[in-house]
């Protein structure tokens, strides 16, 4: 196609004008609402896939959890067992108003032990191939059992169960023993451990979930930046409509300016529903852990934690997730313009998911690292850190100040060569 003669969008721009380019920022703004899954995507789903994952994950396993324990399972037993072993392992632990914490379990009679667990006819199964010693300092013993050690069902309930109470079968005896030499119990444990926690209140109720924060919040950030880009640029080739706006008497930094800002609304807006639906999270555990036995509430409370920030540390979330959402818009716009096509564009995005998700999951794993001040200089990743530090109430404003810095400029060199793409014909033309 030969080239078009020059025109006041094709002529170098002495200055953005801020009416041309929230002129084009609309027009993106417009076509992004009146794209109805573009909404569900920006708004429904960080509202309701959150709680799913922070609090609904959480609350599943600690139901599930609380539900093994108060749950009575079949064990197996082969062999004699000492009858207070045997009755201490039937019996139910219960509290004073009658509530039960800890079920007991029924004891069956089978002959192979293994087999019957991998049949499914019992849960464990315990075997005792000599005459268990019911005095401390008569002999020991050896009480096998049988069970899918791998299985965080037969962990938290029948194997789990068995643990604990021959754990606390041997306790009572060493202490019958040591009472009849005139000891007491604190023979047993001349020093004792007294924990203290010094994790501070911050760092406490975020939980031992909080690195999903920052994924999801990068995350959601580019599923809501991701269609406003794509549909700005190579959307716009495919309809045609990209050619009538650059031949209009708007510059092409203008152009680039209007779909980056468009972009980057859409982005934090949908990082602002997150945060939303983390506050939602915080809000309905309160609610639901007020009428949850304690054992199942400090498990709960303790993984999924609670979003709560300071007007600092708000602050420093809101920087980062600006920064973070120009960065991203920034490389959607140049990728979506040099693509040919909206499917080519996707293509190409794709495993820019996978990029950032990969890193993310790193976080989980932040106490084995040692995170220096580099870390904070490798763009999105430091700004996650960032968000990371911010959630444990662990802010440095330095290191949040040099995240926030790598991705404007960042940002910066992506427009510029988003800019690039729009000032060439073959590019823009190029479908």
């Amino acid at each position: 196609m030969p080239d078009m003669p020059p025109t006041a969008a094709s002529r170098p721009a002495r200055g953005l004008r801020p009416r041309m380019v929230w002129h084009v920022a609309a027009r993106d703004l417009l076509s992004t609402l009146r794209d109805r899954r573009t909404l569900n995507a920006t708004v429904l789903m960080p509202l309701i896939l959150i709680p799913l994952l922070t609090l609904g994950l959480p609350l599943m396993l600690g139901s599930f959890i609380g539900g093994q324990q108060q749950e009575r399972q079949k064990i197996g037993v082969a062999g004699t067992l000492p009858a207070p072993l045997r009755a201490a392992l039937e019996r139910d632990e219960t509290l004073p108003d009658g509530t039960v914490v800890r079920a007991g379990v029924t004891l069956v009679p089978v002959t192979d032990p293994t087999r019957a667990v991998q049949s499914g006819d019992v849960d464990a199964a315990i075997r005792a191939a000599t005459p268990l010693p019911t005095r401390a300092g008569s002999g020991t013993g050896t009480l096998e059992v049988h069970a899918k050690l791998g299985s965080l069902s037969a962990q938290t309930g029948a194997y789990g169960k068995v643990r604990g109470v021959v754990e606390e079968y041997n306790h009572t005896l060493a202490v019958s023993r040591l009472n009849s030499l005139g000891l007491n119990e604190q023979t047993l444990t001349p020093v004792t451990l007294s924990p203290v926690d010094t994790s501070t209140q911050q760092e406490q109720r975020s939980g031992q979930l909080a690195f999903l924060i920052p994924m999801l919040m990068v995350q959601f950030i580019l599923s809501g930046a991701m269609a406003t880009a794509v549909d700005a640029t190579a959307g716009e080739k495919e309809r045609g409509t990209l050619e009538s706006l650059i031949v209009s008497p708007i510059r092409r930094a203008e152009v680039v300016a209007g779909k980056l800002l468009a972009t980057t609304v859409t982005a934090l807006t949908s990082a602002a529903f997150s945060v939303m639906g983390f506050v939602l999270s915080g809000v309905a555990l309160n609610v639901w852990l007020g009428g949850q036995a304690p054992d199942t509430a400090a498990l709960t409370r303790e993984m999924s934690g609670q979003l709560t920030l300071s007007v600092g540390g708000t602050l420093t979330l809101l920087g980062v997730a600006v920064s973070a959402a120009l960065l991203i818009s920034a490389l959607l716009i140049a990728i979506g313009i040099y693509a040919r096509s909206f499917k080519e564009a996707q293509t190409y995005i794709a495993p820019i998911s996978i990029l950032i998700v990969i890193p993310a999951l790193l976080l989980q794993f932040a106490d084995f690292l040692t995170l220096g001040t580099g870390v904070y200089a490798i763009p999105i990743f430091g700004g996650m850190v960032a968000i990371l530090d911010t959630v444990q109430g662990d802010i440095n404003p330095l290191n949040a100040l040099l995240a926030m810095t790598v991705n404007i400029a960042g940002a910066a060199l992506l427009s510029a060569l988003a800019l690039r793409s729009f000032n060439r014909e073959e590019v823009i033309f190029r479908n």
